[in-house]
């Protein structure tokens, strides 16, 4: 199948089989962080996924090493600044409220929340050569995006909370040991294995996928706002201190 070009070259579109389309996120400039091209191709890619009924299972990937990368510095310094907020631009949740399967393929780094938008999809492969962190507190502010929730949900309360007290990263191999309930394999294993989960799923009839998933998504999205809502509560508590732009200026890519 030929891709289907998004308005941003950073994400690409295209059906690799009958009622299978992937999505890829290759912003090389940003390593896959949240630039506005990166955004609003993905926002895109979604908006023509729920226009084709055709389609029945999805698989979000990134480029080489790099799955995503969270927000620019840019990015943060704007939310340091009081300019936006993470919430003005949802893509963290776009797997979430996605109507079919969404599979996150995270066959290259996973950070911040590049890591926890890969959490909200249905299935979750990830590589063990690869890191993933949830590092928001490193450079001085609480987590967002509905991290302190998705994170509990889809990995525990332990490691949840490790993760994001300590901004620490992980290795997928070291995450293996840890026990997450998660395919972790070689990188060059991630995109096929996703496929080939992506082919069984696209098997079913769509409207009963359709239904499970409304089903199987309802607790989390009903949850969601409210955990958004106190995210935003502490971000406007602590983000706008002088030590968190120190920090995002000084830390920002190490």
């Amino acid at each position: 199948m030929q891709a289907e070009y998004m308005p941003s070259e950073e994400v690409t579109l295209h059906e690799v089989e009958d009622g299978v389309v992937q999505i890829t996120m290759q912003d090389r400039a940003s390593k896959n962080g949240f630039s506005p091209a990166l955004m609003g191709g993905l926002l895109q890619a979604f908006k023509r996924i729920a226009a084709n009924p055709a389609w029945r299972a999805v698989v979000l990937t990134g480029y080489d090493s790099y799955f995503a990368s969270g927000g620019t510095q840019r990015v943060l310094m704007t939310l340091q600044e009081g300019t936006a907020s993470f919430d003005s631009v949802n893509v963290y949740s776009l797997a979430l409220d996605c109507e079919i399967p969404v599979i996150s393929a995270m066959q290259g780094h996973g950070i911040g929340g590049g890591f926890v938008m890969g959490l909200y999809a249905d299935f979750v492969l990830l590589s063990r050569e690869s890191i993933y962190t949830a590092n928001f507190m490193k450079y001085g502010f609480t987590p967002g995006m509905g991290a302190t929730y998705i994170l509990v949900q889809k990995l525990g309360v332990s490691l949840a909370h490790e993760m994001m007290l300590s901004a620490e990263t992980y290795r997928g191999d070291a995450l293996e040991k840890r026990g997450v309930p998660y395919a972790v394999l070689p990188r060059a294993q991630v995109l096929p294995r996703a496929i080939e989960l992506a082919r069984t799923v696209a098997a079913k009839p769509r409207k009963s996928l359709v239904a499970l998933k409304n089903h199987l998504a309802a607790p989390l999205r009903q949850a969601l706002p409210e955990i958004i809502r106190q995210e935003v509560a502490m971000h406007e508590a602590t983000f706008r201190d002088a030590d968190v732009r120190q920090r995002i200026e000084t830390l920002f890519g190490q």
